[in-house]
């Protein structure tokens, strides 16, 4: 028996280290004296306040981590005979709604749950699908394949291929198999050469492009082999990668490539264009905001911010305290975690 709790202890720890370094670069951390039934009650309260205690729901939900806040729907189904997404619902509307549903959804589901969106009704937002497929890691594509299979009780990769067509259709699906090459140890420098010199045989030196040659190297490699891979490229091509994209393909396939390579070079520069793009300008594109306040604030948040304010000069902090208002704001506020 001692050994079995030895065991259960290592395991624990191992599986706390990982959780915790990916929260070190999150904003939104677990909180130390988590009481579930004490939140969903103060919940509950907030909800039936007349005119609504939003700040109370803000409060809460932005400063629990994913897992304490499924512990919060639970103990609030079980308080109310009700699920709290409904009376979250009922008592809140507009941006502020879709944050806090957005954050009551586990990971995979809100994945699952945007992209279904995307390819629902008439016309796909490809931005959201290309988003949400190119910045996956494996184990999370494969955790919203599970989520979609369970949410919508069909497969992710069969809505993909009935409403995206061509080379386009072709790239999203592989890569949304999640089988890209894990991180190995060894670097290999001839496979690197074979990789950079085909991308370019493939593309820039011929007349047409391989866009399969393309698509395999591009999703199957590993992102670290990738990154020399690009870097290797300029020695055999007059333009880098992405410039080579835009000369090469158009569409949705250029801003599904171009998005890929952003990701693989840099990930959470990446995500500070995507919210320098939705705020820059007139109008806010909260969709997008939302999207990558929600989804990142667990996972890599500050490097996100640093990578913001060095580019863009102003802190992301700065730019949604310019471009939205109230309890949105607020609620944004304490998923960026702080200013720069």
């Amino acid at each position: 028996m001692a050994l079995i709790h030895e065991i259960l202890g290592k395991l624990s720890l191992e599986g706390n280290q990982s959780c915790a370094r990916q929260s070190a670069l999150g904003t939104v951390k677990a909180s130390t004296n988590f009481d579930a039934e004490k939140d969903a009650a103060a919940i509950e309260t907030a909800i039936k306040t007349k005119g609504v205690d939003e700040l109370t729901i803000i409060n809460i939900l932005t400063n629990r981590s994913n897992d304490q806040r499924q512990d919060i729907a639970f103990a609030y189904h079980r308080r109310t005979k009700k699920d709290l997404a409904s009376a979250l619902k009922g008592a809140l509307s507009g941006n502020l709604e879709t944050v806090m549903l957005g954050l009551i959804k586990t990971r995979p589901q809100y994945d699952a749950s945007e992209l279904k969106a995307s390819m629902k009704g008439l016309g796909t937002d490809e931005d959201t699908l290309i988003e949400i497929i190119c910045s996956r890691t494996n184990k999370e594509l494969l955790d919203i394949q599970n989520a979609y299979r369970e949410l919508y009780k069909t497969e992710l990769e069969k809505d993909i291929v009935s409403d995206t067509s061509g080379d386009f259709r072709k790239l999203m699906v592989a890569l949304a198999k999640g089988k890209r090459q894990e991180e190995g140890s060894v670097v290999d420098y001839e496979k690197i050469d074979q990789d950079a010199r085909e991308l370019y045989e493939a593309g820039v030196k011929r007349k047409g492009t391989d866009v399969g040659k393309w698509i395999t190297i591009m999703t199957e490699r590993s992102t670290p082999h990738l990154q020399k891979v690009f870097e290797r490229y300029k020695s055999y091509s007059p333009y880098d990668m992405e410039e080579s994209i835009k000369k090469e393909v158009k569409g949705d396939l250029e801003n599904a490539f171009l998005n890929l390579v952003q990701c693989i070079q840099n990930k959470p520069l990446y995500f500070a264009d995507r919210l320098y793009e939705s705020m820059k300008g007139r109008g806010t594109k909260d969709k997008i905001l939302i999207r990558t306040m929600v989804s990142r604030s667990e996972l890599d948040m500050l490097k996100i911010r640093k990578e913001f304010k060095k580019k863009y000069g102003k802190s992301l902090h700065y730019f949604i305290g310019q471009d939205t208002k109230g309890d949105y704001q607020r609620a944004l506020f304490n998923l960026c975690g702080g200013d720069d």
